[in-house]
């Protein structure tokens, strides 16, 4: 991994996901399994960042009259108890401008970071993610964030799709269900990495470092 090539990606570090009283809570999910990646993402963010490395930032949300909201994703909301749009503790679930839609303080982009805010689940879908990468000459991505079965999968397969050879960070990636992380990190992997390479932080982290000092 080249690091003048290579971006990381923080998907979906929101208060809607990671706080007691956001969306994920509401849709009765785990959220401190969710929280579980922070720490790794915060060695992965100051890897990058001493480094020089492209750090962008994604979040999922939609505009307040939810005209970009498909029918389909919002009767599913409404199912799992957490209809996007409802008014909740920390605002409107879901919704951009909301103070649950932001960042945790922990994960607060430093300035000059791109944020990527997408209606869907893949940070490629509807967003400016892949001219901001094309322009920055970024063919190498390392992915973190939550959750690993969904958006940071959706993304992944995307990422590949367009032609980037990507990373899973397994420790930087979380989600509320063990089995369903362990099944995305084993389905990445097949093929000889037919999504890409899984690694711990740890180890991508020393792969640049290495890149560096060569």
């Amino acid at each position: 991994m080249n690091p003048a090539r290579t971006a990381l990606l923080v998907i979906d570090m929101q208060r809607d996901f990671l706080d007691p009283d956001g969306y994920a809570a509401a849709a009765g999910l785990d959220v401190a399994a969710l929280r579980r990646p922070i720490p790794a993402i915060l060695d992965l963010l100051a890897a990058a960042r001493r480094l020089g490395l492209l750090v962008a930032h994604t979040r999922e949300g939609h505009r307040p009259d939810l005209s970009d909201c498909p029918p389909a994703k919002l009767e599913r909301s409404r199912a799992a108890g957490a209809e996007i749009g409802r008014a909740g503790p920390l605002g409107r679930l879901l919704v951009r401008g909301e103070y649950g839609h932001d960042f945790i303080d922990e994960l607060v982009p430093h300035h000059g970071e791109p944020v990527i805010d997408k209606p869907g689940y893949s940070a490629f879908h509807q967003t400016e993610l892949e001219q901001i990468l094309r322009n920055r000459g970024i063919d190498g991505l390392i992915l973190s964030g939550v959750t690993t079965e969904v958006c940071v999968h959706s993304t992944l397969r995307a990422a590949v799709d367009h032609g980037y050879r990507c990373v899973l960070a397994a420790d930087a990636c979380g989600s509320a269900y063990a089995h369903l992380h362990d099944a995305a990190l084993q389905m990445a992997a097949v093929e000889g990495g037919v999504f890409g390479r899984v690694a711990g932080s740890a180890a991508i982290i020393s792969d640049l470092a290495k890149w560096e000092a060569a």
